[in-house]
């Protein structure tokens, strides 16, 4: 029984450190999130330095159309000899003439816009860069704890190896049975006066007296955990927990 006890103290260790190894990694999560909004930013700032250069050669574009209509209509005036089809096209010019400065003002404003998007793009990388960076050293951080959480575990593995081999067997192979049907935790409890303190259901006088006197091995009628007296036992486990509280 104290064999299985101290296999029991370094089994619930082991556990511990598997679930920390479980709930380590998950705190890069926020790191993700937090990587693909500060990606998301830097490449909405992108985009609108494009749509702005877009806009500037769409401009321009239009700018050459319109100087190309210009002068067509100059070379057909001198063709027109109605009076009217003259001031008709000299018309025509002053609308393509109006709407070519209009899209000159647009290009300026576009360039101011876009040399002030530009300067703060990369103000903005720079800000993101150094965010990134300390992501990084947390996520660095985090890796190193998972590591020693896994190096802590794999030692107590190793203690445990020759003291399973100095249990009995039989006893070994009914404790790991216990435990793999609750999916761990305690498969050695103490009694608490009448009760299993596993499932907190009343155990049978006879077997209370035989724990008390130490003299047979019972498991709980209700839950299936190897019961045991204090007063017979040092239970190592529940030395750990009183030292953790």
């Amino acid at each position: 029984m104290n064999t299985l006890l101290q296999l029991q103290a370094l089994d619930l260790r082991i556990e511990a450190f598997k679930a920390r190894e479980a709930e380590i990694p998950k705190q890069k999560n926020k790191f993700d999130i937090h990587r693909k909004r500060l990606a998301d930013e830097i490449a909405e700032r992108e985009e609108m330095c494009k749509r702005l250069v877009l806009e500037q050669r769409e401009c321009e574009t239009d700018i050459e159309q319109r100087q190309t209509q210009i002068a067509k209509y100059d070379q057909q005036l001198f063709a027109v000899k109605k009076n009217e089809e003259y001031q008709a096209l000299l018309h025509e010019m002053e609308m393509l003439k109006k709407q070519i400065s209009l899209k000159e003002e647009r290009i300026l404003a576009t360039m101011v816009e876009a040399d002030d998007l530009e300067a703060r793009l990369e103000e903005d990388k720079k800000r993101v860069e150094g965010e990134l960076a300390e992501i990084e050293r947390q996520c660095a951080e985090i890796d190193r704890e998972l590591a020693e959480a896994r190096k802590e575990r794999e030692a107590l593995e190793e203690e445990r190896r020759p003291l399973a081999k100095q249990a009995d067997p039989e006893l070994l192979a009914r404790y790991d049975r216990i435990r793999t049907s609750m999916g761990g935790g305690r498969a050695v409890v103490p009694l608490n006066v009448e009760t299993c303190s596993g499932c907190h259901m009343r155990v049978l006088p006879q077997v209370v007296n035989e724990l008390m006197a130490g003299d047979k091995m019972h498991a709980c009628a209700h839950c299936g955990r190897i019961l045991f007296h204090r007063d017979n036992y040092e239970d190592p486990s529940a030395a750990g927990e009183a030292q953790a509280d």
